[in-house]
């Protein structure tokens, strides 16, 4: 039975970074897997941070407060580390990056409460709702969710509280993975299916890894994908995924993994794409935890 996801959850583990200045959006175009320079009031941006071989250090959900000021949401856990990375960057660009946390409200919106705020659009699509900005997200078993993000003070929008926890097992369902600390330079954006999410632009200028991640899509060389998972114990980010058949080398990796309400757990895992077509997967080990894989909740941008 599908459990239902409703009402406003507080969204302690996400942190905003900032970046102010004339030449803000133009500073990102040359650093994110999306295309900054034309982004529209009405839209936001998934997007990831990459190292020179393509490895994500980060993602964002990103959005333009203004001409010279953009807003990305983020994992709290890097964004010191990653302010300071992309501030080596910034060089002659009038461009400046902050820890804004402490200036915004963030909370999720599910059900009833996300239709509130944002009756109709596509994921990654923006609304103003009053001083906040609303984000669609992806779906988690068909339930609509939101990003809310408001000036600090402001009063969370009205519905039923929702526990975090359940905030976070509907993100692991939604299918799309947050970058935090465990997965720091693990995976390339296929890995984890941002090519079909929204969060990689194959027309946009250069950035750093775009070779890699190019190359990645358009050689038909994609190895490994995310996937969704169930084990009966704990799960957590950064855990090795092993398969019978070699036990010595892992296969995969736990992206993202919240306690699911009906028991045991749920993840997005990235995989091995043999891996997924049969045989025992253990997580820690080939004899570790059992998982059961199935798909992405989603269709996935075939390789060109």
């Amino acid at each position: 039975m599908t459990h239902v996801l409703n009402g406003v959850s507080p969204l302690p583990h996400l942190g905003v970074l900032r970046v102010d200045g004339e030449d803000a959006a133009r500073f990102l175009q040359g650093q994110l897997t999306q295309d900054f320079a034309l982004l529209r009031p009405d839209e936001a941006r998934l997007a990831a941070y990459c190292t020179p071989k393509g490895r994500m250090q980060a993602s964002f959900i990103g959005f333009k407060l203004a001409e010279d000021a953009v807003v990305l949401v983020m994992s709290r856990d890097i964004l010191e580390a990653t302010r300071k990375r992309l501030s080596m960057f910034v060089l002659r660009a009038k461009a400046k990056l902050t820890d804004a946390t402490a200036q915004f409200a963030l909370c999720g919106l599910a059900g009833e409460s996300a239709l509130a705020a944002a009756p109709a659009g596509t994921p990654w699509s923006r609304v103003a709702c009053g001083a906040a900005t609303v984000v669609r997200l992806y779906p988690a078993d068909g339930q609509p969710r939101c990003l809310w993000v408001a000036p600090a003070g402001e009063a969370p929008p009205p519905g039923p509280a929702l526990d975090p926890a359940v905030w976070q097992w509907g993100e692991v369902r939604s299918g799309v993975a947050t970058v935090t600390a465990p997965l720091v330079e693990a995976l390339v954006p296929q890995m984890l299916n941002y090519e079909s999410v929204g969060g990689v632009n194959f027309k946009k200028g250069c950035y750093p890894g775009q070779e890699v991640v190019a190359r990645s899509q358009f050689r038909g060389t994609l190895k490994r994908r995310g996937y969704l998972a169930h084990a009966a114990e704990t799960l957590q980010a950064g855990q090795e995924v092993f398969h019978e058949s070699d036990p010595q080398q892992p296969c995969g990796l736990v992206a993202q993994a919240a306690p699911a309400p009906g028991g045991g757990w749920d993840a997005i895992v990235s995989l091995q794409i043999t891996a997924t077509e049969g045989g025992r997967l253990g997580v820690g080990s080939a004899a570790g935890i059992p998982l059961t894989v199935t798909a992405a909740p989603y269709p996935l941008l075939a390789d060109v």
